[in-house]
């Protein structure tokens, strides 16, 4: 394909190509091939110097006016959008598309407004829910391409503009448009939130095996291929929840029942039906095998592999008697046809082989020609088999009507793309006339896009040149074009396709360049599409298109009138009839804004993750993608805001410039300076515009000045390498010159001297210490002798000695190792009573600062248990004395019998003091330790006596504290009986009735002390009448403000009051009374929090006060399981009369409704600053991580002080926990809140982190682990460490890990494997593929 534009770009701005440049050269297999130049190419050469990237060397003609197109740099292989990349043609289309597809594994990418899908032949797991939740809500260009994004665009744009949508889903048999139009409808039904959504979805879905069956069909390049157009109409109510579906079909392939080409098959359902055949309720059609039909059998391929048309059967068996007939209408089988539809035989053979006239004077019935015959008789088929398809078309669209008005719809377009075959048909031709005008409608779209972008950025408009395919249109459907010459030739008693074809040769032929005949065939034409030639040609076309076989055979009909000849509309041709239909979709489609999706089939194997580059490029050109890239490069393709130009090139500016405080005037002067030419950008209000190859331009400037710093860098460490290394040579160098030098200075006379008296020294030594060796050597024998002697006759007088005394050792030892053991147990037995005594102490200490009561008997116990310790010691130094006894006594009897008299007379003295001495040292410690006891057990006493001399002050202060509340109480009840809620709400609030209503609720039913008896007993009940209970519920529920009284009073004030009354209800036994008041409480709390279902503060209010309210029905209910821990006080003030476990199950219901709304809240508050928060800000300066970006992406203005950043989202959760703590919500649920909050936040983190390409880095990885830091701060400065939360971001911990570590040999996918243990096998692959590399400014 010929790009003359982009070639007079290269003319212009790239007269000079220099050596390392990277070049698009043609090539015959792969379309493109990539080369770099190795020689500088200047103006007026007529070869470029290239090496391809398998190494050869290449010389490669070139046109100075048409150089190749250069490579996108780097940064810009594999973006989302192929209109951001910075040189836009063809080569660089197909490349960018085949690195996504092959190896990063993503079939969807933008181009402009076009979604390209390539289908993979492949099931992948990217339409799950959690993905479509995950692109509800999220602008175009936040997340990568998807059909889901599309689909949300669209629905977005419909709620935002009360505007109509479409959906184009375009491209070849078997790219996979009927699955995209499927999942789009999906989506619809997912988001729309609607009751009946499934149901709607259901029929929907229902739909398609039906559809599929009678409209899809094999082809040569299609085993599923639909043969007929579909547009999908959703309708939305007011809330644009889904209410209903309306299907209308264009143009199905009649022409295929009565013919198919070679490998190829009629309608699925005949074959499901053949299969079926001796099903019983398929027996009356007397179908067989479906080689024994002509209809079947002509494509030479009646079974699909893998294709089982039994069990397809199954879901498409309806009451499809009809289809059956159809089989029959041949000339063996017309005998069944005829029984099937209780027809005359006779008569329908006659009218089958003959035509009737009817003229002003006579009726001529007139034989046909066999040709004639075949072609009624097919013509009767494609008739019977069009209005059936009709038929099933309708039922469908009853069966999924809707009662009330349809405020808004999206409409899916499934239709055919622009095909050229070896025989193309009649059908085939209407295709691609369809898609021409689709093609101009897209056009014009584009066009009006572009100068819409224009005129909001405030950039001069400059007229844009574009592809008009309107003289196509005009031959088609023009006055006198082809479809109207067709029109008036089947008009005519005897028009044939050859007076059709010589009209179109007169009127065409070398007079419309878009009309060609062919040069060796009189029965075709060529038609020049936009996207490519086509031949037309077929044996007959006017015969099918204009004979109806009811014109003259409406009366074969057993006892049927003959009707009056056919009026104009029946004779209407199928032309016009799609002509018609097809206005009326550009109609609707014209009313609605469309979006485009363009399905793209990578091989013709249906191999999953092949590419074939020469099928993709000729897609590429027939859908419009490479117009639309086209007529973007015309103008500004590459589009940056200003604030990510300033991040991205911030490099490149001087630090003057940097000194300025306005982001938009450093990018202005930045701009100016850099590049010469101001035409070739354009500054907007929020972006910059730049021309094609600039964006380029400006990285080569970065790149080249990285290079430099890199350069600057090395040179620096290199010198200092060398320095240092210099500096030790240099050392050594000094080192070996003194030794050097020092050797030097040694004379031949001195060496001789100093040997002689070395030699002389030498034998002088060796005389004297030889001689003094041997004077050693006699005295040491000498010695030796004597000391032997003495040692022998020493040891044999001690083995004398101890030959006796090795039995007493032995008992000595043991009965020593026994004391020592018992010493031990009596030491740790002391330790234990110690530490006992220490904890009982603490516990005591506790406890009095708790409840005085508790505090006396713990006091009493901890005497007790002293007591006991006392006991326990006298009794340890009773048996201590009596073992003593008993172990004296023992040795001494049994050492008394073992010994001999001379032993016992002579050494039994010298044991007894040894003995005693020890026993006496043993006696001394344990006095010692006898005497710590008594001190400690002293020093508790003391501590003892000063408790209880605190406890009696306490008492003192509590009996004040109760004198004045009653006092209080007394003059409050006096004053203000009647209006006795008012005050409470009010801001004016009386501080004595605050005090009463504090310390009322907390002491009348928690305090355990005997208040003293005044005039009236007040236990904890709040008298009122029936008749006060609206006031109650008014001021109390409905008109209470939370902020007031969490800051004047306390949190669970309504819920202790509410208790109250309740109390004083079961106190009077009124039945009634309690049920009365307990429905308008619920009532109350429901109409308040429905009526502040979006008040974060209202919920949380409510909800602590519910949990109090429900806490306090259950431990004063009387029931044991919530008794346990009440005070003997707080068992005397429990419910005496009613159960109301049924309301507490109310409550508990409620508590959970406001609970699950508190956190819709809270998550609707904090949703929209997670992404930006977590992934979006850069807060780790040094390293940039942004690229350009291209159609689909957000405005943003110059002003980033309304984006959020994690000081935002830590801001939010402290709102949410100073509320929640002020509001006195419990523990648990808070921590249970905070919980979800973070799950929350690590969820949309990390889908959003792997559904966005541009987001996988290792810088990125390091911004999202310090932000995980800050959350874990946050926890821990709120003391929620033990709420579980930190561990709900463990997987985005571990995925920001994997963005950072290497992912190249073995151990690198083990130690990966062992640390993601969070992460899911998929995530771990889906993170690796979208890995970006790490660029230092």
């Amino acid at each position: 394909m010929v790009w003359p534009f982009f070639t007079f770009l290269h003319a212009v701005l790239f007269c000079r190509l220099y050596t390392n440049q990277e070049v698009w050269i043609p090539d015959n297999e792969e379309v493109w091939q990539s080369a770099e130049i190795t020689k500088n190419y200047k103006t007026g050469d007529c070869f470029l110097h290239v090496q391809l990237e398998d190494g050869t060397e290449l010389n490669y003609p070139v046109d100075p006016a048409a150089l190749p197109p250069l490579r996108n740099p780097d940064i810009l292989v594999g973006e989302n959008d192929l209109t951001a990349l910075s040189y836009l043609h063809e080569p660089a289309v197909l490349h960018n598309l085949k690195v996504r597809f092959v190896e990063s594994k993503l079939i969807y990418t933008y181009s402009g407004i076009i979604l390209v899908a390539i289908n993979p032949y492949k099931q992948l797991p990217i339409y799950g829910d959690a993905i479509i939740h995950a692109y509800s809500g999220q602008n175009m260009g936040d997340m990568d391409p998807h059909i889901f994004a599309v689909a949300e665009e669209a629905y977005k744009q419909m709620a935002r503009n009360n505007k109509n949508q479409s959906i184009i889903v375009s491209g070849e048999s078997g790219a996979g448009k009927t699955v995209s139009a499927r999942y789009t409808m999906r989506y619809f039904a997912t988001v729309s939130k609607s009751s009946s959504n499934a149901d709607v979805e259901d029929k929907v879905l229902a739909s398609n095996p039906i559809t599929e069956a009678v409209g899809n069909a094999k082809t040569t390049r299609n085993d599923n291929s639909s043969r007929f157009g579909k547009y999908t109409e959703i309708s939305f109510d007011q809330s644009y929840q889904i209410i209903g579906a309306n299907m209308r079909t264009y143009l199905l392939e009649k022409s295929r029942v009565v013919f198919q080409s070679e490998n190829e098959r009629n309608y699925h359902i005949f074959y499901q039906l053949c299969a079926s055949a001796m099903q019983p309720e398929f027996k009356h059609l007397k179908l067989g095998s479906a080689e024994e039909f002509n209809y079947t059998r002509m494509g030479g391929s009646t079974v699909i592999e893998g294709v089982d048309d039994r069990a397809n059967m199954v879901e498409t068996q309806k009451t499809f008697a009809l289809l059956g007939k159809l089989l029959g209408l041949e000339d063996k089988h017309l005998n069944i046809f005829c029984e099937l539809l209780d027809l005359n035989c006779d008569k329908m053979a006659q009218w089958l082989c003959h035509r009737k006239i009817i003229t002003t004077s006579e009726t001529v019935i007139k034989p046909m020609t066999r040709a004639q015959a075949v072609n009624a008789r097919d013509a009767l088929a494609k008739k019977i088999y069009s209005h059936l398809f009709d038929f099933i078309v309708e039922r469908i669209n009853q069966a999924l009507q809707f009662p009330g008005k349809q405020h808004t719809f999206i409409g899916v377009l499934d239709i055919y793309g622009f095909e050229t075959f070896d025989v193309n048909s009649f059908e085939q031709f209407c295709i691609n006339y369809a898609n021409e005008k689709l093609q101009q409608q897209f056009n014009l779209h584009v066009f009006k896009l572009e100068q819409e972008e224009y005129m909001k950025e405030d950039i001069p408009w400059t007229l844009i040149d574009f592809y008009d395919n309107q003289p196509v249109i005009d031959l088609i459907e023009a006055k006198m074009g082809i479809l109207e010459l067709l029109d008036e030739e089947c008009l005519l008693p005897h028009g044939t396709d050859g007076n059709w074809l010589q009209k179109l040769y007169n009127n065409f032929v070398n007079k419309n360049a878009l009309f060609e005949k062919p040069r060796m065939s009189n029965t075709s034409f060529i038609v020049q599409h936009f996207a490519d030639k086509v031949e037309c040609k077929q044996p007959s076309i006017i015969s099918p298109l204009s004979i109806s076989p009811f014109s003259s055979s409406i009366n074969i009909k057993s006892a049927r009138p003959v009707l009056k000849s056919p009026n104009k509309q029946l004779r209407m041709t199928v032309g016009s009839k799609f002509r018609s239909s097809l206005s009326l979709l550009m109609v609707t489609l014209n009313a609605t804004t469309p979006h485009y999706v363009r399905c793209i089939k990578p091989n013709d194997e249906k191999l999953p993750f092949e590419f074939d580059s020469k099928r993709v490029a000729q897609q590429l050109r027939a859908c419009g993608v490479l117009e639309t890239i086209r007529i973007s490069a015309q103008s500004y393709p590459s589009r940056w805001t200003y604030i990510e130009f300033f991040s991205r090139y911030s490099i490149l500016m001087t630090q003057q410039e940097l000194s300025i405080n306005d982001k938009k005037q450093i990018c202005k002067i930045v701009l100016q300076r850099l590049i010469q030419d101001h035409n070739q950008y354009q500054f907007g209000r929020t972006k910059i515009f730049f021309r094609a190859g600039q964006v380029a331009y400006l990285e080569k400037l970065r790149s080249d000045k990285l290079r430099h710093a890199c350069i600057m860098i090395q040179k620096s460490v290199r010198g200092w390498l060398h320095r240092k290394k210099f500096l030790r040579m240099k050392q050594a160098a000094i080192i070996i010159q003194q030794y050097f030098r020092g050797q030097q200075a040694i004379t031949a006379r001195t060496l001789k001297q100093t040997w002689a008296a070395i030699i002389i020294q030498k034998y002088c030594r060796g005389y004297l210490v030889r001689r003094l060796c041997q004077l050693i050597h006699v005295a040491a024998v000498t010695i030796q002798a004597y000391t032997r002697g003495f040692l022998a006759r020493k040891k044999y007088r001690k083995m004398l000695e101890e030959h006796k005394a090795v039995i007493l050792q032995k008992y000595a030892r043991a009965w020593l190792a026994r004391r020592r053991f018992q010493n031990i147990r009596r030491f740790v037995l002391n330790i234990q009573l110690s530490y006992r005594v220490q904890q009982l102490q603490k516990k005591m200490e506790e406890q009095v600062r708790d409840t005085s009561q508790f505090m006396i008997c713990k006091m009493l116990k901890l005497e007790n248990q002293n007591k006991e310790l006392q006991e326990q010691k006298e009794t340890l130094e009773i048996k201590l004395q009596e073992k003593t006894e008993e172990m004296k006594g023992t040795i001494t009897k049994r050492s008394f019998q073992q010994r001999s008299y001379y032993i016992c007379h002579v050494l039994s003295p010298f044991f007894n003091r040894v003995l005693e001495s020890h026993f006496q040292s043993q006696k001394e410690t344990y006095e010692k330790e006898i005497e710590g006891l008594n001190f400690k057990v002293e020093h508790l006493s003391q501590d003892i006596n000063h408790l209880q001399k605190l406890f009696r002050e306490e008492n003192d202060i509590n009996d004040g504290i109760r004198l004045e509340v009653s006092r209080l109480t007394s003059e409050n009840l006096v004053r203000s009986r009647e209006n006795f809620f008012s005050p409470i709400v009010c801001s004016n609030v009386n501080i004595s009735l605050a005090v009463y209503l504090q310390v009322i609720v907390l002491l009348c039913l928690t305090a355990e002390a005997h208040v003293p008896t005044l005039s009236k007993e007040y236990i904890g009940m709040m008298e009122y009448k029936k008749e006060d209970e609206e006031r109650i519920i008014q001021n109390l529920i409905l008109d209470l403000k939370p902020r007031g009284v969490v800051v004047n009073m306390i949190p669970g004030l309504p819920a202790h009051i509410l208790f109250m009354c309740v109390r004083y209800a079961d106190y009077l036994n009124d039945a009634d009374m309690l049920k009365s008041f307990m429905n308008v409480t619920i009532d109350g709390i429901k109409q308040v929090v429905k009526e502040h279902s979006e008040d974060f503060e209202m919920l949380s209010f409510w909800l602590s006060n519910t949990h109090y309210f429900l806490n306090c029905l259950k431990q004063y209910s009387g029931e044991e399981g919530f008794m346990k821990c009440n005070t003997p006080r707080q068992n005397k003030n429990c419910l005496k009369h009613f159960d109301l476990s049924e309301y507490r199950q109310i409550l508990s219901d409620l508590a959970i409704c406001i609970y699950h709304q508190f956190i819709i809240v809270m998550e609707n508050n904090i949703q929209p600053m997670i992404v930006p928060g977590m992934l979006e800000y850069e807060s780790l300066q040094g390293i940039s991580g942004l690229k350009p970006t291209g159609f689909r992406k957000r405005s943003s203005s110059i002003d980033d002080t309304d984006t959020y950043t994690m000081t935002s989202i830590l801001q939010q959760l402290s709102y949410f926990y100073s509320t929640m703590c002020q509001n006195g919500l419990d523990p648990e649920l808070l921590k249970q809140a905070v919980k979800q909050l973070f799950f929350l936040i690590g969820a949309i983190t990390l889908n959003s982190l792997f559904l966005r390409k541009d987001m996988c880095s290792c810088r990125k990885g390091m911004q999202i682990r310090c932000n995980i830091s800050y959350l874990e701060e946050w926890l821990k400065d709120k003391n929620l460490q033990s709420s579980n939360a930190k561990e709900t971001l463990e997987p985005l911990s571990q995925a920001a890990w994997l963005l950072q570590v290497k992912k190249i040999t073995d151990d690198d996918a083990k130690e990966i494997c062992e640390h993601c243990t969070s992460l899911s096998t998929v995530q771990v692959h889906s993170s690796a593929f979208h890995i970006t590399t790490c660029v230092v400014v």
